[in-house]
């Protein structure tokens, strides 16, 4: 089977399913007490440097990166960054026919939330608008993903389960709900969108909020709740999902 018809998802359950990996539910791993979490941008896949500034694909590669360590409730202690380019770029040009930027990112965290914790009668949270990324590709260009650390830290105080929404309301809130073994019931209407995006943007992903299944909102903005059943319901499906 290929990886174009298995899908990212399909893959970790095969890898899962044949005892190469496990707990890779989560955002980031956990390492002898360190949050460990680690992304890849790609030139022609995750970016394009006629849309965005070298300055922003840093700000980017680094922010995909603690957008986890969010999601992980931890602090962050430090990034390792990989840089692959062509041996002919010049140093001052902002062109180049392939780059690759990847970034480790390290962290601690006193409680890891997960996506295996929901329970009925925990209500969705959003720590901000969604929609600003898929606005902005469809105008060409990029956003800087925002930065949740503190927010992430407050919430792991108290969430049963929590996530960046990275790959798109929809299907981020089927991680949770498929790992948690509950129906995720959003509320499309109570659902805040930034500004000049549409319903139709919640499905592109890469707005790095953080979506958690909580008793006690905290003062952030409910968006659904857990029930009994599975799925996800009252959000448009769709979302990225890698290899597809």
């Amino acid at each position: 089977m290929k990886l174009s018809q298995l899908g990212e998802f399909g893959l970790l359950a095969e890898l899962e399913r044949r005892g190469l990996a496990r707990g890779i539910e989560n955002d980031a791993a956990q390492i002898d007490g360190l949050v460990v979490t680690q992304d890849a941008l790609v030139e022609g896949v995750h970016f394009r440097l006629d849309w965005i500034s070298w300055r922003d694909l840093g700000w980017r590669a680094a922010a995909v990166n603690l957008s986890d360590l969010a999601a992980s409730g931890a602090e962050a202690a430090g990034l390792v960054v990989s840089l692959a380019a062509p041996g002919g770029t010049e140093l001052e040009k902002t062109r180049s026919e392939l780059l690759m930027l990847s970034v480790t990112a390290l962290g601690r965290s006193d409680r890891v939330p997960g996506r295996s914790g929901a329970r009925p009668g925990d209500l969705l949270v959003v720590t901000g608008p969604l929609g600003a990324a898929g606005a902005a590709f469809r105008n060409g260009r990029f956003v800087r993903p925002p930065l949740r650390l503190e927010e992430g830290r407050r919430l792991a105080r108290v969430a049963s389960a929590m996530l960046d929404l990275s790959d798109g309301l929809a299907r981020d809130a089927g991680h949770i709900a498929g790992r948690s073994g509950v129906r995720c019931a959003i509320d499309l209407d109570r659902v805040p969108l930034a500004e000049g995006a549409t319903v139709e943007d919640l499905g592109f992903g890469e707005d790095y909020e953080l979506l958690a299944a909580t008793i006690d909102p905290l003062g952030f903005t409910v968006i659904g709740r857990c029930e009994e059943g599975e799925g996800v319901a009252g959000v448009p499906a769709g979302g990225w999902e890698h290899f597809r």
